[in-house]
């Protein structure tokens, strides 16, 4: 079984327009030909292949920047008003997701146990098994205000990063310096105060070590890579990476290329111009468990679906399926099955039923 700890899937089914529950290789036949995104014709992500590759588990996203002219005008809303109404259209492809026994939302243990059970018992089941994912709100900037928030965690809502690229309403992100305004701060009271699990991933560092000084609940980073192997402000530094292992918190390292190994420059280098392999992957897992002194705080968060597909993925990945191949990866690099299986899937489940329980 395995947990990916961070797709954006609402995003690719509404402003991608793929069909998710379809295979991948059809979504690559209808958008043959297409150029309006970046990654047309060579996507990875679909429920068959999630299925096919024992993924049982994610954390799903909303995701919905106000454009603030720092970063990318092509990419984000003009309001947080209008962010805020992309989100309740993610919402509500979720909850189709739902009715059509593709998905089902984890809130609490209890879901997260009685998913478990269904995934790992030999029990009779009536068509595919439905995936389970855990909602999170990748950057906050669509919350117009904390009553939203408020909202949003009785819709399910269990995870929030502050900021995604550039500056943002509440904080900075990726690119972007400074730490938290003053409504920033607020949203991290409050977000302490419904129990929710911060996520600092795309934080820039102001922002970073500032959330650890104000937010005292959980903290995990869904998608983030090691800036000892890839010097970029998007990657952690060792000092971030032991400041988040000293929170027990745990990591989930991402498959974009460019993450992965250093000198990729977008739009000229390739997976094969520069060698790219899933073993670099195991070799950030690898360098957090270093730091760590053990497996007990590293994961997966692929990040396959975040506006990225083969162009920008390893070489021998093809699909989402793919990641059943870290398992003999990581332990031709030494690391025991139970290790494995906690890289895998457990410490993300660990984490959950630590952070739950507090709550």
């Amino acid at each position: 079984m395995i947990f990916d700890a961070h797709l954006d899937l609402a995003l690719n089914a509404l402003e991608w327009n793929r069909d998710l529950t379809q295979p991948v290789a059809e979504l690559r036949k209808h958008e043959q030909g297409m150029s309006d995104k970046p990654d047309r014709g060579r996507g990875t992500v679909a429920f068959p292949e999630m299925r096919r590759g024992g993924i049982a588990l994610c954390v799903a996203t909303q995701l919905a920047r106000v454009e603030l002219g720092a970063w990318s005008p092509a990419f984000g809303w003009r309001s947080p008003a209008q962010a805020w109404a992309m989100t309740q259209g993610q919402l509500a492809w979720y909850r189709e997701m739902e009715a059509a026994g593709e998905l089902v939302q984890i809130r609490d243990l209890s879901g997260l146990d009685r998913h478990l059970r269904l995934w790992t018992e030999q029990t009779p089941q009536t068509g595919p098994k439905p995936i389970g994912y855990i909602l999170s709100l990748e950057g906050a900037d669509s919350l117009v205000s904390l009553k939203h928030l408020e909202k949003a965690v009785a819709d399910g809502l269990r995870a929030i990063g502050p900021a995604h690229y550039g500056p943002g309403i509440y904080a900075n992100g990726t690119d972007a310096t400074g730490g938290f305004n003053a409504r920033g701060r607020e949203l991290l009271g409050e977000s302490e105060k419904l129990g929710l699990i911060l996520d600092v991933t795309h934080l820039c560092d102001e922002s970073f070590w500032e959330a650890l000084d104000l937010f005292h609940g959980p903290i995990w980073a869904s998608h983030q890579n090691c800036r000892a192997l890839v010097p970029h402000p998007r990657q952690f530094s060792d000092e971030q990476i032991r400041a988040l292992l000293q929170r027990d918190a745990v990591i989930g390292c991402a498959l974009d290329a460019w993450m992965l190994v250093p000198g990729w420059v977008r739009g000229t280098t390739t997976p094969q111009s520069s060698g790219v392999q899933l073993e670099h992957f195991i070799a950030h897992i690898d360098h957090i468990c270093q730091l760590a002194g053990d497996a007990r705080h590293v994961g997966i968060g692929s990040d396959l679906d975040g506006a990225f597909g083969t162009e920008q993925t390893p070489q021998d990945l093809d699909t989402i399926a793919d990641l059943t191949k870290l398992q003999p990866l990581l332990e031709k690099s030494g690391y025991s099955a139970g290790d494995v299986e906690a890289i895998v899937s457990g410490n993300f489940v660990e984490f959950l039923r630590r952070a739950w329980q507090q709550a």
